[in-house]
Formats: C-alpha cells, structure tokens, sequence
C-alpha cells in the first residue's frame, strides 16, 4: 500500500518548506517537490499544514483512582487522541505497594493488548522500590522497552516513595540508561493542609486549590534536581505548574544540570479562578492544580527558553457522576481532566496562531522532543525518510469550538467548552494507514501497536 501527500506545507521541529510525502507501507519513503512517483492513494494537502503525529507522554487510561476507573479505556483514549492529531501515547503503569513490576505490567497489559486504536507505550510508576523489584529495573529496560519510571512526592500511603528509595532508583535506572519521571510535590505538608481545610469545614473544590501551594510543588522539584544532580540520573518533572518550580531547574541550570521539563496544556491556559464557582470547580480538580495568570507567563517563556521541553495534558478523565464522590468533601473528588483530544489545537489555536510560539517550537513540544527524551526518534516525533508514517494534515485557517457534544472522549463534560478554536485536524495518518479523515475513525481497536523504547541517549 503506497501513499502520495502531494502540495503540504511541512513543518518539523526545524524545518518548513512545501513538498510532498511518499509513503510506502507504514514507512516515509521519500519527501520531495513534485514527486513522479506513482501510489494507490493520493491526498491534496494544498494550503495545509503537514505535521508529525503527535505524541502525549502523559496519559491515564482505564486507570484505577480513588475506588473508580478513569473513563476513558485505552480503545477510547486512544481513538480520541487521533482525531486530536495524536498518533501516540504514553500511559503509566501503577505498581501495587508490596508487589513486583512485573506483576503491574501484566495487570495493564490485561487491559491494553489488543484494544488500542492508536499507538502506545508505558511508563513504569515504581511505588514500591526494594531488593526484590531492584533487579526487575534491568528487565524492564532492556527486555520490554519500558524506560521510563515514574515516582511520586506525594499520595503517602498508596504512590508515595521516601527520599532513601528515591536514590536507590536513581542509582539503578542510571546504571541501565534509563529516565526517572517524578510527580513533585510536598506530599506531607500537602496532607496536612488537606486534613487542616477538612477540619475546618471547608470542603469546597477552592480547598483543593489551597491544599497544594505554589511552595509544595517548588520545594519538591529543588529536591528532585538535587538528587537527580547528586546521582548523574536523567530527570524528567511532569505537569510542571509553576513559576516556584521553573525557577528550581533555573537554578540547577547554573550548575550546567540538565532536567527535562514537561508542562500540559492546561496549566498554560487556564487559572484557579475556576475553583471558584462552587462545585463546578470540581471540573478543573487535578493535582497539581491550576495556578495562576503570573505562572502562565512563566510557562509560554520557558517554552520559549528551553526550559520547557513538552506539553502534555495529564489526561485522566473522570465522568460527572464520578466527580459527585467528592460533592461534600474536595478531597474525594477523583483528580484529572479530559484533554487528550483538545491537546493539538488548543495548543496550536493558543500558542501559534496569538503569536506566542512559533510553528516550529509546537512541532518540538508536542512531537519531536517525546520522541526524542523517551527513545523513539527517529521513528516517531519527525518527518523523514525511515521514519514511522505518523501524519497530520492540519486546516490552519478553520475556526470551531471545543463541545463535550462533539468529542470523543468518554467524559460527558468538556473542560473547554465553547472554548473557540483556529486550527483543525483534518486527517490523521498512523503508520502509512489513513486513521481520521473527515471526522469519521477509519482503523478499528487493536490497529495501535505497543512501542518498545530505546535507552536514553538523545541530548535536545
């Protein structure tokens, strides 16, 4: 099966021409102008954007939180992610206190195998870190491509690991080139504000917001790169928030540190003044939570510095009815948000078209940097010859909104909604198969194929 994409504007993460696309089974097989070159379907990209497949490093399918599930499964995730203009994911792998990592693997792949529709991969959570998971690190890296693992600050008694487990992970995910992910936040002085607000009464979705300061999230990511920094391990902080916490990987900079930093796309664009409107706040209840307008202007210039290095969204959505478990208690509403769909053109609409990023920088911290900070690229995150075809062709100029009654993500609310979008996905190529074209889904759950990942070696 050949593929022609004749006339595209193409853009990657440093480049922008116009040209076309030949694509030979699931592989670029060669971009040139005006290519002689005969296939058995050819698409007229004239006056559209051409694109990698997005890849979110930040999801939470099917994933089991606070006595429910988030709502959408991996077929429905992941279909949602490609009409999104996302080709792939990365989902995260919870291990249970007290059992292996490969127990965790098979409990997901249980729910994963065979029921994506887009591309996917794991990161591992380790949540139990001893002599008997130690040697399990290894296995993971180098026999099942998982290299990522993802410890939380926070959610004592569940996720949480201690500072002495934190190194002792370090020390072993380094040894075999692997990355630590971290969820830094001050998860002690967190649970004493919760426990404070709740025995004062004050349960509204606002206390959420007040429970984890700005300071909770600094404090932690300064911890984080001191210890990232003491062991040579490569770090990665998640859905970075705020400036307190930018300005501790500033700060490490100054030693020559590197750590990667991802944000999502909410935290540039919304603000905690929707905590504000009694329960329906509870839409926006995710940790960390929203912040404020002055960390939005941190968020888009450290984008813009290379500080910033990826936008995600965090995508664990939770229905109405499941965010009523906390309607009197803020602490028993499930924590996440739907975005897996919105990610690309919000992102586009709100950075590239008002001028903030260039197309260029959207290309890096949607595409090219997951690929590349995670052991993917070249295959994913690019246009070129070789390359895994993972293709968007984007309508720049097509203006709509954002509706919980026109997404297809399993949440019946949208935390966007009405929200008005320049830029639209028109068609969705993954592996050198049509995916999306005209809002229809033309590949069925278990075309999405699990990613192995290489060891950690790309430098951006």
């Amino acid at each position: 099966m050949s593929l022609l994409i004749k006339n595209g504007r193409i853009v990657t993460a440093d480049a922008d021409f116009t040209a076309d696309i030949f694509v030979v089974d699931d592989t670029i097989q060669t971009i040139g102008r005006n290519l002689d070159v005969k296939a058995d379907q050819d698409i007229d990209a004239t006056g559209k954007l051409v694109f990698p497949g997005g890849i979110d490093p930040h999801v939470h399918l099917d994933m089991p939180f606070m006595g429910t599930f988030s709502s959408d499964n991996y077929e429905t995730g992941t279909r949602a992610a490609l009409f999104g203009g996302t080709t792939m994911v990365i989902d995260f792998i919870l291990q249970k206190q007290g059992n292996s990592l490969q127990a965790a693997l098979d409990e997901w792949r249980s729910r994963s195998d065979n029921n994506c529709v887009g591309d996917y991969s794991f990161h591992m959570a380790v949540t139990d870190f001893n002599d008997a998971t130690r040697p399990e690190i290894q296995k993971m890296i180098e026999q099942e491509g998982i290299t990522s693992f993802k410890t939380f600050m926070a959610y004592k008694g569940a996720l949480m690991i201690d500072d002495r487990q934190m190194i002792g992970l370090m020390e072993e995910v380094k040894k075999y080139g692997g990355l630590i992910n971290v969820h830094a936040t001050n998860g002690d002085m967190i649970d004493y504000l919760v426990a404070k607000h709740r025995a004062e009464k004050k349960l509204s979705p606002l206390y959420h917001y007040l429970s984890q300061p700005e300071i909770t999230e600094a404090e932690a990511s300064e911890r984080f790169a001191d210890m990232t920094y003491y062991t040579g391990c490569p770090g990665y902080i998640v859905h970075l928030t705020c400036e307190g916490a930018l300005n501790a990987v500033r700060n490490a900079t100054r030693r020559n540190q590197k750590i990667f930093v991802e944000t999502c796309i909410q935290y540039l664009i919304l603000d905690a003044s929707l905590y504000e409107k009694d329960f329906e706040g509870a839409k926006w209840v995710m940790s960390p939570p929203l912040r404020q307008p002055k960390d939005q202007a941190t968020l888009w210039a450290g984008i813009n510095q290379g500080l910033v290095q990826v936008v995600a969204t965090d995508h664990c959505p939770f229905k109405w009815e499941q965010k009523l478990m906390g309607k009197n208690d803020f602490s028993k509403i499930p924590n996440g948000h739907p975005a897996i769909e919105n990610r690309m053109e919000l992102l586009y609409s709100e950075g590239v078209n008002k001028g903030k990023i260039t197309l260029n920088k959207f290309v890096e911290v949607t595409c090219t940097n997951p690929a590349k900070i995670f052991g993917m690229f070249p295959r994913k995150g690019t246009l070129a010859p070789g390359s895994d075809a993972d293709i968007v062709i984007f309508d720049p100029n097509e203006t709509h909104e954002i509706s919980a009654s026109t997404h297809h993500m399993n949440v019946d609310y949208s935390a966007y909604e009405g929200w008005p979008i320049t830029g639209k996905v028109k068609t969705v190529i993954l592996r050198g198969k049509v995916a999306i074209d005209n809002e229809r889904c033309l590949v069925e759950k278990g075309y999405g194929k699990f990613i192995k990942r290489n060891k950690v070696e790309q430098k951006i």
